[in-house]
């Protein structure tokens, strides 16, 4: 297993007390579409740590995490009016590392380096089983949805377009 994979699931063992089942495939998972067909599961399946930046319209910004279905775009203005911010753009890879302890296409839904708010795609809980990053592009693990948003901490909401 690659070095940063496993430091995620010992990090989610000591952390969380959970047991990741991290599958790794050379191939990668960069994409969504890239995840499911690696998994053979349904893209709907797939749970994507989408990092965002929300400006609260002051000069201060919020990173938050949105779970989204690989199905599904994530809405920028419903991220923004979830957390009180006026605005949400993506964030950059600097900040997604900053924030998450994670890269771009590896970011897991927990095990963040700061404490971030986490909103998960309402869509996801109508699966028994959902795959998400492991730490690397290459990593994921499958959980079912209430692990998702209790693990995560995260709010289930509306946050697609």
């Amino acid at each position: 297993m690659h070095s940063t994979a496993a430091r995620f699931a010992d990090r989610a063992r000591e952390e969380y007390g959970f047991e990741p089942e991290v599958t790794e495939f050379p191939e990668g998972t960069k994409t969504a579409a890239d995840a499911a067909a690696a998994i053979g599961c349904d893209v709907a399946q797939i749970g994507s740590s989408i990092v965002l930046v929300v400006d609260a319209g002051t000069d201060e910004e919020q990173v938050v995490v949105s779970v989204t279905s690989g199905a599904n775009r994530v809405d920028l203005a419903k991220m923004a009016d979830l957390v009180g911010g006026e605005t949400a753009r993506m964030a950059e890879p600097d900040e997604v590392k900053g924030a998450t302890g994670w890269t771009i296409g590896g970011v897991p839904p927990f095990c963040h380096e700061t404490d971030l708010p986490v909103f998960v795609d309402e869509t996801l809980q109508e699966f028994e089983t959902v795959w998400v990053a492991a730490g690397t592009p290459d990593a994921v693990f499958p959980l079912d949805p209430e692990q998702l948003a209790e693990l995560s901490g995260g709010t289930v909401a509306d946050v697609a377009e």
